[in-house]
């Protein structure tokens, strides 16, 4: 019996610190009305959904500590994000009309491992495997890449055209392969100024701004971006292809381009039919 009293609380020493370390995944409610936004302790460097209702944005081109996150109504995902220190951090997604909070302030604490070291916390609950990897493997970036010369190379007729301060874009209506949507965007500088692109970015509108209750701006993520310059020089056109998941528009519903100058307030919004 005096030897069972050791092991027993060997035991119990071992479930506590399991029970310890165990740590419940927080949940994240969106809608596609509001925008809550996520500020992490490190920049993000990827951050991925498991399914298309939820769209989770970030910065690709200049790392920033805060990504954006909207959804429609959907059965409930999950979000993965890593940041530049390869911290690890996981959530569960889920829609819902009414949101209580919009801005989460992620502690270094939540982490559930380092990708260099692996899982420093075991989770809970069973999270479901995205859609899409965290990284696009080879195969997949040289099918995009070949996809996306060729259209470059292929010349399309091109959307109407937006100026602001010598500043212009243009894009082309969407191409449907498979499951995804290739769009060729055109931007022009006439003006005797550098333009730096902090970002540019594709919604889908429903409904009209003038009334407010039933406006509602979705965020469409790309997959892919091939050959966009992070500067467009005075006097110069580029154009680039954004791959973005299918997605199809309502009879009410339009498309919106925002491009962000970097350093400056020659932002160009655009909203085609």
């Amino acid at each position: 019996m005096k030897n069972s009293i050791p092991l027993i609380c060997l035991l119990i020493m071992m479930g506590v610190s399991k029970a310890q370390n165990r740590k419940i995944i927080d949940t994240i409610y969106a809608n596609e009305q509001k925008t809550v936004s996520m500020f992490f302790p490190n920049p993000i460097r990827q951050g991925i959904t498991g399914s298309s209702n939820y769209a989770f944005s970030y910065n690709r081109d200049k790392e920033q500590y805060f990504g954006l996150l909207q959804a429609t109504p959907g059965e409930e995902s999950n979000l993965l994000v890593v940041t530049r220190d390869g911290e690890v951090y996981s959530y569960l997604l889920r829609y819902s009309q009414k949101l209580e909070k919009l801005n989460y302030f992620i502690e270094a604490a939540e982490s559930i491992g380092n990708e260099r070291t692996g899982s420093a916390i075991l989770p809970e609950v069973e999270i479901k495997s995205p859609s899409n990897e965290i990284a696009l493997d080879n195969a997949k970036i040289k099918e995009y890449s070949k996809l996306c010369s060729q259209f470059l190379r292929n010349p399309h007729p091109f959307d109407q055209i937006k100026f602001k301060d010598g500043v212009s874009i243009r894009m082309t209506k969407s191409i449907y392969y498979m499951n995804n949507v290739y769009i060729l965007f055109e931007i022009s500088n006439d003006s005797q100024i550098d333009f730096e692109i902090n970002g540019l970015s594709l919604y889908k509108v429903n409904g009209n701004n003038k009334r407010k209750a039933s406006y509602q701006e979705l965020l469409i993520s790309p997959n892919y971006v091939y050959n966009r310059p992070s500067v467009v020089h005075k006097d110069r056109t580029v154009q680039f292809v954004s791959v973005f998941p299918k997605f199809t528009l309502g009879p009410r519903a339009r498309l919106m381009v925002k491009l962000d100058e970097l350093n400056g307030n020659r932002d160009v919004i655009v909203k085609w039919k």
